[in-house]
């Protein structure tokens, strides 16, 4: 039993997609329980090489429509030093939104002409750096434009900015981020030669590529507006929100929906937990959920995007090729799609007060999540050699280390029919874009996960967790 993996499987299965380097890894019980006695539980194992395939999907649907695509990693999605060197190994630009990534990007030799800087809240130290180092900045309103008159004249650089636009079409939602194009012109009256536009910048909510191409029909048309004004706009960057697909199979995730919406005594989720649904037969059933599945996604999406027809029945690609414009994205999710797992040890096996089984493991539940309600894919199990004997076969939840009475690792009802054992090792499949570090806590004083990196040698502590022993581990 001890090298047969062990089944376990939501009540209403969501089977993740896996990449080949997952599957070796799995299959290695050994490896993974020693990756978890040097690092500590949980740790965040990464094997980058799928980066530059889903970057070039994007590139190629770009060119077979005829629009140069500069691909540009949101470093936000994962803080380790490998995503950084990689991406730049890649030939791909870098969006940063603090100070700290920022000067990790450059004092790990990405070039500032490759960075552009979309932090909401800007200040006056990241503003001064980028501008020095010549780093492109998303400008969001006219306070920190002013900031960056100020900084470019305090220090003689010229400032690099790209305007970020707000939408004034009313079939594209309110939004906290930019301002309109007629707001922007005010502005923008009397700026200073020591700022130059180099191209406009946005930020939508949400995955839709109908919404994106009515923003690029409104950002061609200030593109065209802002040239006649002396501004030389050379690309506009739609930002992220490009999808990505952690499932294959659509049925199970309609049926996970329709279970739910017909789930009267609460057996599928933590006491019921809706998860936010709204409509269970839409393909987004709920606003507080990732779309786990998703129709198109990289590239399919991207053609669909600049396959969609202006009022002049030309095509949006067709209008960005003719303005010799480049088109940008800054996807963090789909560009780190295969790259990542996330390890943990179980801790112990319980029922609660009123009889729900309960797993614990050696982890908080910020360490596998992102602003999604619940991580959406069901985890695989390994059982190492010196596991202890497993329980009789059980169902119940993911529990983790945070003393508070909500601390569910997963909201969704598990089926563990091999039962579970101390020892045993939870693994939650492609956890590399936003999922390891996005929300992560060291509430409690419980260090932050070990991210370990694969290279020629095996797995290696990442730069970002400082020296080995720099850390202790938790399990």
């Amino acid at each position: 039993m001890a090298n047969q993996a062990p089944h376990v499987e939501g009540a209403s299965p969501l089977t993740g997609r896996t990449e080949p380097w997952m599957e070796d890894l799995l299959a290695d019980p050994a490896q993974c329980a020693a990756l978890i006695r040097e690092h500590g539980s949980p740790v965040n194992v990464l094997n980058l090489a799928p980066l530059a395939r889903n970057s070039a999907e994007l590139t190629d649907a770009a060119s077979d429509e005829g629009v140069r695509l500069g691909v540009y990693v949101a470093r936000k999605a994962n803080k380790t030093h490998a995503v950084v060197k990689q991406a730049a190994a890649a030939g791909l630009g870098i969006d940063v939104s603090s100070l700290a990534e920022l000067r990790q990007c450059l004092d790990l030799g990405a070039a500032a002409s490759r960075l552009i800087v979309t932090a909401a809240v800007k200040s006056g130290a990241l503003l001064s750096e980028a501008v020095t180092a010549g780093a492109l900045v998303s400008v969001d309103n006219a306070d920190e434009l002013a900031d960056i008159v100020a900084v470019a004249s305090h220090t003689g650089v010229t400032a690099r900015v790209a305007p970020r636009m707000a939408s004034a079409d009313s079939r594209i939602p309110p939004t906290r981020f930019g301002l309109t194009p007629s707001a922007w012109d005010r502005a923008l009256e009397g700026l200073p030669a020591s700022v130059r536009l180099e191209g406009i910048h946005f930020h939508l909510n949400g995955y839709s590529a109908a919404e994106r191409a009515v923003m690029l029909r409104e950002a061609l048309a200030w593109t065209d507006h802002l040239r006649e004004s002396g501004h030389p706009i050379a690309f506009i960057d739609m930002g992220g929100g490009v999808p990505m697909s952690y499932l294959d199979d659509r049925a199970q995730w309609r049926a996970f929906w329709e279970r739910l919406d017909t789930d009267a005594h609460g057996t599928l989720t933590w006491r019921g937990d809706r998860l936010g649904m709204t409509d269970p037969c839409a393909e987004r059933p709920s606003a507080s959920v990732y779309p786990y599945w998703q129709r198109h996604v990289r590239g399919a999406w991207l053609r669909d995007v600049l396959r969609s027809h202006t009022p002049e029945g030309t095509t949006v690609a067709e209008e960005i090729a003719s303005r010799d414009l480049e088109l940008r994205v800054e996807p963090g999710r789909s560009l780190l799609d295969g790259c990542g797992m996330t390890l943990a040890s179980v801790a112990f096996r319980k029922a609660s007060s009123d009889g729900i089984g309960l797993v614990g493991l050696h982890m908080n539940r910020t360490q596998v999540r992102s602003t999604s309600a619940d991580f959406m894919v069901d985890p695989r199990w390994v059982r190492p050699a010196d596991a202890g004997p497993p329980s009789p076969a059980l169902e119940g939840f993911l529990v983790g280390a945070y003393c508070v009475e909500e601390e569910l690792l997963l909201r969704r009802r598990l089926l563990f029919p091999d039962g579970v054992a101390r020892g045993d090792i939870a693994a939650f499949v492609n956890t590399a874009g936003y999922l390891m570090h996005i929300l992560e806590s060291a509430s409690h004083q419980l260090p932050l996960a070990v991210n370990v990196v694969r290279d020629e040698g095996g797995w290696v502590r990442d730069g970002i967790d400082g020296p080995a022993g720099s850390g202790t581990p938790t399990g």
